[in-house]
C-alpha cells in the first residue's frame, strides 16, 4: 500500500505540471486501475459514497423526498431541495423535469415511505447514474446526515477494471487532498475480492493536466 506522503508526492506532481492559469478551478481526479479479477465470472460493482475528510470547496448538492414533518426539518435544516409526495406524482408526467433532477443533485435521501413511489417514478432515471436515494428513517437526525453528504463524493467504476472519483480541487493543500485519496482507496478495497492485492496502480489528475500513474503492488 502507498503511503500519505507517497501519494501527496503526486498530488503535487500533478499541480506543478499543470501551472497555466485557468478561470475556473480544477478539481484532483483518482483513477484505481484493478487487476486480478475476472469480470465474467464475478459481477463487479462499485459504486461507492465516500465522506472525504477533508470537504471540498464546492460541496455536493443534497435533495431530499419528505412529507408532513419531514418535508419542515428538511426545509429548516438547508436541503438544497426538498421534494414533497405532491411534486414527486407531477414529476411522473413530466420526464425532462425527472431527467434534470438526476443531474443536478449528487446525492438523495428520503423518507422510507417514498421509496416505493420513488422507485416507480424516478428510477430509470436515478438507477443508471446510481443515485437512488438513501432512506432516511423516522426522527433520524436530518442536519447531520446533509452535513456528512455535502462532504461525500461517488466514486463508480469506469469501465471494466477501473474506478474513478474526485478527491480534491485546488484549493485543497496536497496534504488533504492526499488524505482524501487514502480514504477512497480504503472504501475502494473493502468491494474488492482481495482488497488492495487487487489494486495494480493509481493514477492522479487534475481537470485539465496530466495522468500521474504509480505502481500500487510490485509484480
Amino acid at each position: 500500500m502507498l503511503t500519505k506522503t507517497q501519494i501527496q508526492q503526486q498530488v503535487a506532481k500533478a499541480r506543478a505540471e499543470d501551472y497555466k492559469k485557468r478561470n475556473f478551478s480544477q478539481s484532483f481526479e483518482l483513477v484505481l486501475t484493478l487487476k486480478d479479477i475476472d469480470v465474467k465470472k464475478l459481477d463487479l460493482n462499485v459504486n461507492e459514497v465516500v465522506f472525504l475528510p477533508n470537504k471540498l470547496s464546492e460541496e455536493s448538492k443534497v435533495c431530499i423526498f419528505a412529507a408532513g414533518d419531514n418535508a419542515v426539518r428538511a426545509q429548516k435544516a438547508g436541503a438544497d431541495r426538498v421534494i414533497e409526495a405532491g411534486e414527486l406524482d407531477r414529476l411522473a408526467s413530466e420526464k425532462r423535469a425527472a431527467k434534470k433532477l438526476a443531474r443536478e443533485y449528487q446525492f438523495f435521501l428520503a423518507d422510507t415511505g417514498l421509496m416505493p413511489k420513488i422507485g416507480r417514478i424516478l428510477g430509470q432515471f436515478l438507477g443508471p447514474k446510481g443515485r437512488m436515494p438513501t432512506p432516511v428513517p423516522p426522527a433520524a437526525p436530518l442536519e447531520t446526515m446533509l452535513t456528512r453528504y455535502r462532504t461525500a463524493v461517488r466514486v463508480k467504476a469506469r469501465g471494466s477494471l477501473s474506478v474513478a472519483g474526485k478527491i480534491g480541487d485546488e484549493s485543497l493543500d496536497d496534504s488533504k487532498v492526499a488524505e482524501n485519496a487514502l480514504a477512497v482507496i480504503g472504501q475502494v478495497e473493502k468491494k474488492l475480492p482481495n482488497g488492495e492485492k487487487n489494486i495494480h496502480s493509481l493514477l492522479v489528475k487534475k481537470t485539465m493536466g496530466k495522468v500521474e500513474k504509480v505502481r500500487m503492488v510490485e509484480g
